[in-house]
């Protein structure tokens, strides 16, 4: 993995963590405190563990017990409008200390802090597909636009399935990851997304992805790899041509997943018994603007 002059900083002239803001213990790799990566807890935990078996979306109380009642694990979304995708698993909610390390590595290019702390927890959510996924699966990160990666100066999505890779292989050797970058390209500059609802965000996604080279995928299974999950719409597009050009299944792992801000504050204020069942959509800060933007 590259180095940034951001990471040389961090090990150079360590002071206050980027996260909290406290000061750094000790000289450390990554300017992220050991105290904030404890804090980020895993999503099934969070969501005490009623999470739509498909997508990974929070239910909330009275979907979960909806769909109990019913006998189906899936969201509503996933009952009416199944996605390509096979299962998409997260290891956390997109929020507080999981979403400014995100932003660190996005928008500051800190890429250290995939390699020493997201790697573990892209690892976590990966091992969720243990026993359902294929032990052999090509690895496919989620493409960006050529001119977007040449301004940042990487994919992310790539960044954090090479340490995934390498974690995994550490922790369970059972694995056959054969990460393939090109596979899947992004031929089409679409608007940013976090400007967008979900309608918007699948309309623009239509086409915007096509597969570089069907022989990689063709008969395989793929595992996905992503940053951060929102509505879904770009795994379901991501999925579905590389379904069309013959890929047996499709995983999807992403270290976040944006959930709705009614089930959060539902598990927030559990003693409260405060509840709006699924009336606000889920919300992301976007760290350039600084504003709140609905999906």
């Amino acid at each position: 993995m590259k180095w940034t002059v951001a990471d040389f900083t961090n090990i150079l002239m360590p002071s206050d963590c980027r996260v909290c803001g406290a000061a750094m213990a000790a000289l450390a790799p990554v300017r992220v405190c050991e105290a904030c990566v404890a804090r980020v807890g895993t999503q099934a935990a969070t969501e005490q563990d009623v999470l739509c078996t498909r997508c990974g979306d929070a239910l909330g109380m009275e979907s979960a017990r909806f769909a109990a009642a019913m006998g189906v694990g899936e969201c509503t979304m996933c009952r009416l409008a199944p996605p390509q995708f096979d299962r998409a698993v997260a290891h956390a909610n997109y929020e507080d200390e999981m979403r400014r390390m995100l932003h660190l590595l996005k928008f500051e290019g800190m890429r250290g802090v995939a390699e020493y702390v997201l790697g573990d927890a892209m690892a976590a959510a990966a091992q969720k597909l243990r026993g359902d996924a294929a032990d052999e699966l090509v690895v496919v990160p989620v493409p960006l636009f050529a001119a977007r990666e040449k301004a940042r100066g990487f994919n992310q999505a790539k960044v954090l399935a090479e340490v995934m890779i390498k974690r995994l292989r550490k922790l369970d050797p059972r694995w056959t990851l054969s990460l393939q970058g090109q596979a899947l390209s992004r031929v089409k500059d679409t608007r940013a997304l976090y400007s967008l609802n979900p309608t918007q965000r699948r309309a623009s996604l239509k086409g915007a992805f096509r597969v570089a080279d069907a022989e990689a995928v063709r008969g395989r299974e793929v595992l996905l790899i992503d940053d951060i999950m929102t509505t879904g719409a770009t795994a379901r597009e991501c999925a579905r041509v590389l379904k069309r050009a013959g890929a047996a299944k499709v995983w999807v792992v992403t270290a976040a997943r944006a959930q709705p801000e009614s089930v959060l504050s539902t598990a927030q204020h559990d003693d409260e018994s405060f509840a709006i069942w699924d009336a606000v959509p889920a919300r992301v800060i976007e760290p350039e603007v600084g504003r709140r933007v609905s999906f």
